[in-house]
């Protein structure tokens, strides 16, 4: 029973309620809607579980970078404009290499990171040693993010031809999505990094008190700027993930508001935007709650009109669930129910009577 409790008050437990409450809709509509097959022509594994595992790499990417952020009591509003560099980057580069070698992949995925990683480290600059809020100098580098995207690719949409690279998001480790697979690895690596050594209690304790993890003997501003170079960095791969499923680059659209997705995925995941403690099985389970919410949308075949909303009410009824205050409501309303009334109550409470009297 106290096992029950402890997982009704784990918000990510609400989480794997909601996927399966949304696959158990489009299985009601399409009882096939789990069913995997094999592929004739390509002779890989097919099915829309496969699909939300590949929808989601990049979402896990940008919710992964964003809890740290969020866990400094900061915000990071370019990850989607990153997912645009990192993606512009890579296609920019391929088309002009024009190489089908595993060699101009790494090369392209090698540029991609170290532009992010150089914006990122301004965003943490802009931060910790210039004092701008977060809101602030994030939202400056979502624009500007942006149009460098737009100048690396000439304001173009632009598509490249790199077999290796494509299959970063086409391809199948032991039938997963490759993408998904090293999402999972990334969140795997980062986790054992924060929690084997003591800098994820440096990142919660400054976003718990950074005057009192300064006195004892933290420096915030290297912990901090780390923190926003990690999140554009993931930011990154997560943009490598999205333009590799179709080999072309929007510079207009691929990222576009995953931010708000990333926010969603961690605040849902168990992260608290005040700062403090993190989850990262939250923020990714949050992650993939996200993608298989997307799915679903398309699915039932919402109109677009509709889609935010709909998404809306999933979350807030999710939101609802997680909060401690309404559970609680809820089971005082039920024990309230059951307690009988009329003259047996009033015979069975005598302390009432006392104070009548």
């Amino acid at each position: 029973m106290s096992r029950v409790k402890t997982a009704f008050r784990t918000p990510w437990f609400w989480a794997i309620i909601g996927i399966a409450l949304l696959l158990l809709v489009n299985s009601i509509k399409n009882p096939a809607y789990l069913a995997i097959s094999v592929n004739p022509t390509t002779g890989l594994l097919t099915g829309n579980v496969l699909d939300i595992l590949r929808i989601s790499a990049p979402i896990i990417m940008i919710a992964l970078g964003m809890t740290f952020v969020i866990a400094t009591e900061g915000i990071d509003l370019s990850v989607g404009s990153m997912m645009a560099v990192g993606g512009a980057v890579a296609m920019q580069t391929l088309s002009t290499l024009d190489s089908n070698s595993v060699g101009a992949m790494f090369t392209a995925i090698g540029l991609a990171l170290l532009l992010a990683i150089v914006l990122g480290a301004i965003n943490g600059i802009l931060v910790a040693v210039v004092g701008l809020q977060p809101f602030i100098s994030t939202l400056i580098m979502m624009l500007a993010a942006r149009g460098i995207a737009r100048v690396i690719t000439d304001g173009q949409n632009t598509n490249a031809t790199n077999e290796p690279f494509r299959q970063l998001a086409n391809g199948q480790i032991l039938g997963l999505p490759t993408s998904f697979v090293l999402a999972i690895a990334i969140v795997v690596l980062i986790a054992l990094t924060m929690r084997r050594t003591a800098l994820g209690l440096m990142i919660e304790s400054i976003g718990i008190n950074p005057k009192a993890s300064r006195l004892a003997g933290i420096r915030p501003r290297p912990i901090l700027i780390g923190v926003y170079v990690l999140s554009a960095a993931l930011a990154a791969v997560g943009g490598l993930f999205s333009v590799s499923e179709v080999m072309t680059v929007s510079v207009g659209g691929t990222g576009n508001l995953m931010e708000l997705d990333a926010i969603l995925a961690v605040v849902i995941g168990g992260t608290s935007l005040a700062g403090g403690k993190f989850s990262i099985l939250g923020s990714t389970i949050g992650a993939l709650l996200i993608a298989t919410l997307n799915k679903t949308v398309l699915f039932l075949g919402i109109p677009a009109a509709a889609t935010p909303a709909f998404k809306a009410l999933v979350i807030i009824a999710l939101v609802l669930l997680q909060s401690e205050r309404i559970r609680s409501f809820a089971f005082s309303r039920t024990k309230s129910s059951g307690t009988p009334t009329g003259p047996a109550a009033t015979e069975s409470t005598p302390v009432s009577k006392e104070v009548v009297a």
